[in-house]
């Protein structure tokens, strides 16, 4: 062990054992030394540092830890080693601080009232983002040539084509739910032919908008936060705005008319699909030929309920293409984040759309169209 730490033991009047070091008490001379003081035996009442030459953080610690285990003094240490080693021993401490517990009806208020102070800073946020939306668009609006209509297109045929089989199968089956259950509580008056204006007038104008926009906020608003956010963490963003592209241009904007103009088309197509699940009811359970009931419905249905429809899509495809858009663009930090954010998306989404539902409802209603 030549030019590294070692250590003796020495017998002290009254019984003790004193265990002595010398050499550098230095990272790259310490390691043997500290093998053989884990195997040591003897009952040491005394730690000697007088021939210790340097010492660094981790031969401090070794000391401490080896004077703590063994209940032992430290002695001979130089005022530099000794502040070094009272750091050690205070950075090593298991003292355990907990804080007192302030009573629920304290910390329930607080953490209230911080979530709605938070909330505040996140309409700022929602806010400017829209701005720089409009931003964007008075932009292409100025250079028609830049539009990225290939990124519009994709994310149409992302959003709206691959979407239809998912979107007819659930549709169908809401409208068989519709018509099934509607006729058995109809049945108890006699007017099961009613049927036909309830399953053509709530479709139209309600579950297939609404049920709509439930499906793309979690198909497409999801992939909207989840795309974006992952190109925030690879600094895809970063790269695009370095180079002279807007991302709101190339990324934000082409989801946003793709999505706000393929919920017409979509909620319109699971109207449909709900109408002709109803009508297959009906032919089946209530004896009114498939084609009498498309014809009744035709009769039934006022147009003002198709229009009522086609008025909340576009307006439902915007709130989710900005929700999934916005949250993807606030995603920093780790790929925890990525998932948080999704997962916000989708929910802010669904629950903008039920309460612009709600208020669409009263809208209408006031207005003569209910």
């Amino acid at each position: 062990m030549d030019g590294g730490a070692q250590f003796t033991l020495h017998d002290e009047e009254g019984g003790g054992t004193m265990l002595a070091l010398s050499g550098p008490l230095l990272v790259s001379t310490i390691g043997k030394l500290e093998r053989e003081l884990s195997r040591l035996g003897h009952e040491v009442g005394r730690v000697d540092l007088s021939d210790v030459e340097e010492m660094d953080t981790v031969g401090a610690w070794v000391v401490c830890r080896f004077a703590t285990h063994q209940s032992a003094a430290i002695t001979g240490t130089t005022p530099s080693a000794k502040r070094l080693l009272e750091a050690v021993e205070a950075a090593s401490s298991d003292v355990e601080i907990t804080p007192d517990r302030t009573p629920v009806w304290e910390r329930v208020p607080l953490a209230l009232g911080e979530k709605v102070y938070a909330a505040r800073s996140g309409v700022y946020g929602v806010v400017g983002f829209f701005g720089q939306i409009l931003i964007g668009f008075g932009s292409l609006l100025r250079h028609p040539s830049t539009f990225p209509l290939k990124a519009t297109v994709r994310q149409m045929e992302m959003v709206g084509v691959a979407a239809l089989p998912i979107i007819g199968l659930m549709s169908f089956l809401i409208g068989i739910v519709i018509a099934q259950q509607g006729a058995v509580q109809l049945a108890q008056f006699g007017a099961e032919t009613l049927t036909v204006n309830l399953v053509g007038r709530i479709t139209l104008r309600e579950l297939g908008v609404l049920m709509t926009a439930i499906m793309v906020a979690g198909r497409s608003g999801s992939a909207f936060a989840a795309q974006i956010g992952t190109m925030k963490l690879t600094e895809e963003v970063d790269a695009m705005r370095t180079i002279g592209i807007s991302p709101i241009e190339r990324l934000v904007i082409p989801r946003i008319l793709a999505c706000t103009f393929m919920m017409v088309v979509l909620g319109f197509y699971a109207s449909i699909v709900g109408i002709v699940g109803g009508a297959v009811v009906g032919h089946l359970s209530l004896g009114i030929p498939f084609f009498t009931f498309l014809e009744r419905i035709q009769e039934v249905v006022p147009l003002h309920d198709v229009w009522v429809g086609l008025v909340k899509a576009p307006v439902f495809g915007l709130i989710v293409a900005l929700a999934g858009c916005y949250h993807g663009m606030q995603v920093k930090g780790n790929s925890e984040q990525v998932g948080i954010r999704t997962t916000m998306a989708v929910v802010s989404a669904i629950f903008a759309v039920i309460v612009l539902d709600a208020f669409f409802a009263v809208f209408f209603t006031e207005i003569g169209w209910g």
